[in-house]
Order: C-alpha cells, then sequence, then structure tokens
C-alpha cells in the first residue's frame, strides 16, 4: 500500500510567486511610463503658457500703442479746430449750460435729497453701550 503522506510530499507544490512577479514587473513598468508621459505633458503646458503670456504681453502693448496714437490724432484735431474757430469767430457760440454734464451726452436725474435727521435720532457715540 501506498501511503498517503509520502505522496503529498513527493508532490510539487505549484506557487504563484513567479506569476506575481512578472505581474508586479509590469504594472511598475506601466506606472512609470505614465509619470514619464505626464511629466512631459506638464512641460508641454508650461511651454504654451509662457508662448501664450509673451504674446499677450505683445498684444497689450500694440493695444497701448493704438490708444495712444488715436488720443494724439484726437488731440491735434481738437487743436486744429480751436485753432480754426479762433481765426473765425463769424461762426455763432450757443451757450452749454453746466460744463459737467456735458461730457458724458446723457441726461442725469438729481439725486433725491434726504429729509432732514431729527436730533433725537442721532445717538450719543462716547455714550455708546459695549454689550457682549
Amino acid at each position: 500500500m501506498v501511503n498517503p503522506m509520502v505522496d503529498k510530499i513527493v508532490k510539487p507544490k505549484h506557487t504563484l510567486l513567479p506569476l506575481l512577479t512578472v505581474l508586479f514587473l509590469i504594472s511598475y513598468s506601466l506606472l512609470t511610463m505614465l509619470v514619464v508621459e505626464q511629466g512631459r505633458t506638464i512641460e508641454s503646458q508650461r511651454f504654451l503658457i509662457r508662448q501664450l503670456f509673451t504674446d499677450s504681453g505683445e498684444l497689450t502693448a500694440l493695444k497701448g500703442n493704438a490708444v495712444q496714437k488715436n488720443n494724439a490724432e484726437a488731440q491735434a484735431q481738437a487743436e486744429a479746430k480751436a485753432h480754426s474757430q479762433a481765426q473765425a469767430p463769424s461762426s455763432p457760440v450757443t451757450p452749454r449750460g453746466n460744463a459737467k454734464s456735458d461730457h458724458s451726452g446723457k441726461l442725469r436725474r438729481p439725486l433725491p435729497q434726504k429729509p432732514p435727521q431729527a436730533t433725537s435720532d442721532t445717538a450719543d457715540e462716547r455714550r455708546a453701550l459695549v454689550s457682549i
């Protein structure tokens, strides 16, 4: 008769250690590739942000120059108009009224006036009670 204990001892054991080792190496290699690709993506985004920042600075400078040019042209036209009006006083001058409301081009309603505050409503600030 064959002893069952001997069969168990002689029988080779199948372990999962080689399979787990291979899976471990594959997973870490995939993780390493992911980290490298994320680094490349971050660097390319950093480069694009720097390019956009320099383009934005250039655009702002161009807009500033355009505004200065427009202001200079408007000032030159105003001076030319003032110079031509000074030479030809035959044009009728119309009174404008209030100079402050002339620049807006819109009619403004006056603010409503506040009623006077009664003396009984004013509190003495020196005797203000502070409670917790």
